[in-house]
């Protein structure tokens, strides 16, 4: 399996200068890939540039700016052209889909952040000088720069990046490692029923209260916006307001990691099998479409798009998507069993009778089931039929 390890760099102010410059040389090298295909396609031959083509255009490159593109290592610059290469293949994967294609678009410096090395040792050296105490990873161009390294790297590393937040600099390593030690089995499985009032709530009756971080961090992140937007572009002034601003989502981004690994944590060493609803995340925060007013030619009727707008901000405040991913993963490592079913009805469903009618549930928190009676919480009965679907899915699969 393969583990991802993120620790801060610690670079002088000379590193801190040369990685900001690896960084706009490679967001050059991408946007001027991105030109090239743009411009073969519209030509009258419609040419499709491919990978291949350009990277086998990089020698000449090097050599004609050695000063710049020569700096940096060659298989960085590889990475860079496949990531360019990725975009495209899922531009005409969604196209032939029928999805919205979001064509590939140049990166501006301040938004190219990221530089990968494929293989440790090339152009890049994790734990460069292992005679050091100090932990140091060496790039290409840049030279030996100190790693925060928290915690032990298990396994061999792979891969390399170069990664800047704000003004911060992080090293992200992946590295192989053997399938480790299931937990112990607990003989417990459970349901979980993902929601806005509470973050989630356990087929046990247990609530994972939602601790809405960006909701918090609303006033200070509007007043730095607000800063941001008087200030003149190119100045230091805004330098430091765009510092500002990255740093308080930089916040809110680390306390939504942090309680999405701590409570999937807790799921996974409790429980055995964690079931929960397959839900389509990007499709619940799509804005309504407008309604055109029959009766006023270019006027548009009202469509609860406010309401559904704050709606969508509590649904990505949650960080569903995120916390699911982390449940995996960590259920992975642990040996665990997740199980995705389909979220059709679960809170409209009684537990007790199997009943369903979109009148069970007169409330959000209340569900009174109106064949036999039932009442219970309708995020613990959602939890219930999550789990109750995900043992049938269980027995269903083929050993």
């Amino acid at each position: 399996m393969i583990r991802a390890y993120k620790f801060l760099m610690r670079p002088t102010v000379g590193q801190a200068i040369a990685l900001g410059e690896m960084l706009r040389d490679h967001c050059s090298l991408y946007n001027g890939a991105l030109q090239e295909r743009r411009d073969a396609y519209r030509h009258v031959s419609k040419t499709s540039v491919t990978y291949g083509q350009q990277s086998a255009q990089l020698k000449e490159i090097r050599a004609f700016d050695p000063e710049r593109q020569g700096r940096w290592s060659f298989s960085s610059q590889q990475a860079t052209l496949r990531r360019l290469d990725k975009a495209f293949a899922a531009f005409f994967r969604r196209v032939k889909s029928g999805e919205a294609p979001g064509y590939p678009r140049f990166r501006g410096v301040d938004w190219f952040d990221t530089v990968d090395f494929p293989k440790d040792g090339d152009g890049c050296r994790w734990d460069s000088t292992p005679h050091d105490s100090v932990t140091r990873v060496r790039f290409q161009g840049v030279g030996h720069v100190k790693a925060n390294q928290h915690r032990a790297v298990v396994g061999k590393v792979k891969t390399v990046s170069v990664k800047r937040e704000g003004e911060r600099w992080y090293v992200v390593l992946t590295a192989g490692q053997v399938q480790p030690e299931p937990l112990p089995p607990t003989g417990s499985v459970v349901g979980i029923d993902m929601g806005i009032a509470s973050f989630l709530t356990t087929s046990n009756g247990e609530h994972v209260a939602n601790p809405r971080h960006a909701r918090k961090a609303a006033a200070k992140l509007e007043a730095a916006q607000q800063a941001l937007s008087r200030c003149k572009r190119g100045s230091k002034r805004r330098r430091k307001a765009v510092a500002k601003v990255s740093t308080l989502h930089r916040k809110v981004r680390r306390q939504r990691l942090d309680h999405a690994h701590k409570t999937a944590f807790g799921l996974v060493r409790e429980h055995d099998l964690i079931a929960h609803e397959d839900l389509k995340i990007r499709n619940m925060v799509k804005a309504p479409a407008p309604k055109p007013d029959p009766e006023t030619p270019g006027g548009f009727l009202p469509n609860g798009g406010a309401a559904k707008a704050g709606l969508n901000r509590s649904i990505s405040d949650a960080g569903w998507g995120v916390f699911l991913a982390i449940l995996n993963a960590k259920a992975e490592s642990a040996g665990r069993e997740v199980i995705a079913v389909a979220p059709r009805n679960t809170s409209r469903t009684c537990p007790e009778c199997g009943y369903v009618a979109a009148e069970n549930r007169p409330t959000q928190e209340k569900f009174h089931c109106v064949s036999c009676g039932h009442q219970a919480h309708a995020d613990v009965v959602g939890a219930l039929n999550v789990l109750r679907a995900g043992l049938v899915r269980r027995e269903a699969a083929p050993a």
